[in-house]
């Protein structure tokens, strides 16, 4: 009889109901410019690569930056994509189910700087972090498997690979010069984990 000593009421089983099973609802995330024209956008375009503009009825503008990602993570980079969002976004971002991550801005004022600081953030051993591009013409983010990382059935490992074809492909990440998208994915074995298709 615990439950009702907590205040559950089993007539209106969803009354002051807390749960911590699953997210919460992705509405609550929106930028103030998405949530207020949802549904109502006219068009977008892509600027230049990795920058898209989404322009509703309104006549308001979102601006987006895509840069690649990583399907693993550490937790220090997670943690610096926050504070990028924090200074520049609001505190707003999105993952795409391509491991890119979006930064969305309300003005056009604000996608310059946004680019300049994501491009200046660097590895130690001086490659980007946050490169800016997959849009358009373009290499968009390889997508893979876990691989060994996780996986004990794998025919083949995910992470090496894909880093050694993104560094051949990077030029074309960064630039719409192909004659149409290419997207690129990488399975370790048939069962396709994450649907890499």
């Amino acid at each position: 009889m615990a439950f009702i000593s907590s205040g559950y009421n089993p007539d209106k089983p969803m009354e002051n109901r807390i749960s911590d099973i699953g997210p919460r609802k992705y509405d609550e995330f929106y930028p103030p410019v998405i949530a207020k024209n949802k549904g109502k956008w006219l068009y977008h375009e892509i600027i230049k690569p990795g920058v898209l503009v989404h322009v509703a009825e309104s006549g308001d503008e979102v601006y987006t930056v895509r840069v690649g990602g990583a399907r693993l993570m550490s937790v220090s980079l997670i943690r610096e994509i926050c504070e990028i969002a924090d200074k520049h976004c609001d505190g707003h971002l999105r993952f795409t189910t391509r491991n890119n991550i979006e930064f969305m801005v309300d003005s056009k004022d604000k996608v310059e700087p946004l680019i300049k600081d994501l491009e200046s953030r660097k590895f130690d051993a001086g490659s980007m972090k946050f490169p800016v591009g997959g849009t358009g013409a373009g290499v968009t983010n390889i997508i893979h498997t876990q691989g060994w990382i996780h996986c004990h059935t794998p025919a083949t490992d995910a992470s090496g690979p894909v880093k050694a074809t993104m560094d051949v492909l990077f030029d074309d990440f960064k630039d719409h010069r192909l004659p149409a998208q290419l997207r690129v994915s990488l399975a370790c074995c048939l069962n396709m984990c994450g649907a890499v298709h």
